[in-house]
């Protein structure tokens, strides 16, 4: 799979930008808050239809306009397919495909899959259960579409039974049959997600582990597990044992979506054992995993995006992945730096298709 081109209209800092890719590797080169990750993110755009950085769409469009668009067009096996992602100020965001509207942009999760390795991604393990499930989910999401309708479902029945809570407390009054019958829709999708995190990390795990072993050239052993109730429980007996906390609390306390993953190393969590060497390692090889295991069940290369990835690792994780791009591993990559020449130094050698973008206040220029 090759991203060939990319257009913005009024994009985060962005009036206007064209620009053709190679299909190997496309850097972008600029000083810090030129505009060189939201390249990278209207590519994220492109393929999960969301910022990977910010969680409302209206944030990503430039200050002063009313709109924004992104648009690219994929070529897979020699077929290409237009993506265009639109969003007007109030109104309810677009995105199409060959000209095709998505009626659900769940429709389109997983088509063009790609995978992002940024500064931000010790947030994985430095910060709460809720990061590590978005992970995990938009992960499995893009493997599974039956996962996703799931996921969506629950959800949608997760803020119906926590309304129903806060409609008890505000109006005080209770109607259990009602809550019943929430539960009763919202225990086999609950079941259904548990079981799917459980034996997704039975495939994922060993790659993991053998992504961590070449990064880091260590021999601590890492894993990950899953934390759930659910495995082994009746998912209603739990929802009936929390009903007087929900109640107090006026949510729902039970549920896949209080679950977590958890990252150990030699039996302890990375969170407070490991060294900052060792949890950046940790997470490139959980991107790394995640890479291969998409990449074998799409049955295409993802799109690989690195940002400022050579300002925040050293030479001896920067070399082992550079050593991974000169194998092929990868198939497209786009990457960000501050500097021309310790890029070019690094990319030495590797590939005779290498395309050096100038980034400079929101405007891209080939530099060759």
């Amino acid at each position: 799979m090759v991203l060939e081109n990319l257009s913005l209209l009024f994009f985060k800092n962005y009036d206007e930008a064209a620009v053709s890719f190679s299909p190997h590797i496309n850097c972008f080169i600029g000083d810090n808050g030129s505009g060189k990750t939201n390249l990278l993110d209207a590519i994220h755009y492109l393929s999960m239809t969301r910022s990977a950085f910010n969680s409302s769409d209206a944030q990503n469009i430039k200050q002063g306009e009313d709109y924004f668009m992104v648009r690219g067009t994929f070529t897979i096996e020699g077929e290409k397919h237009t993506v265009i992602c639109s969003l007007k100020a109030g109104q309810k965001k677009t995105v199409t495909h060959n000209k095709v509207v998505y009626e659900k942009m769940s429709d389109h999760i997983g088509r063009f899959p790609v995978v992002l390795i940024s500064p931000y991604d010790t947030d994985l393990i430095r910060e709460g259960s809720e990061e590590r499930r978005k992970y995990f989910d938009s992960l499995i999401s893009q493997l599974d579409h039956t996962y996703l309708e799931q996921l969506i479902q629950y959800n949608y029945i997760l803020k119906q039974r926590n309304s129903l809570l806060k409609q008890f407390a505000e109006r005080h009054y209770f109607d259990r049959d009602y809550l019943h019958i929430l539960n009763e829709q919202l225990v086999p999708l609950g079941a259904q997600l548990a079981q799917e995190r459980e034996k997704f990390l039975e495939l994922f795990v060993p790659v993991f582990q053998k992504h961590y072993r070449h990064i880091s050239d260590s021999h601590e052993e890492v894993t990950l597990t899953y934390k759930s109730q659910l495995p082994g429980a009746d998912f209603t007996q739990l929802l009936l044992q929390a009903e007087r906390k929900d109640l107090a609390l006026q949510r729902t306390t039970v549920g896949p979506h209080k679950d977590d993953f958890v990252f150990l190393m030699d039996g302890n969590p990375v969170k407070h054992f490991g060294s900052q060497g060792q949890q950046k390692s940790y997470v490139i090889a959980l991107k790394l995993a995640h890479f291969e295991v998409m990449a074998e069940r799409q049955h295409h290369k993802p799109l690989l995006l690195l940002d400022d990835i050579f300002d925040r690792l050293d030479e001896k994780r920067i070399t082992k992945l550079m050593q991974m791009v000169a194998a092929h591993t990868f198939g497209q990559i786009f990457l960000t730096d501050t500097h021309l020449e310790r890029t070019d130094k690094i990319l030495e050698g590797l590939s005779e298709s290498i395309r050096r973008f100038e980034v400079k206040e929101g405007e891209v220029r080939l530099i060759g």
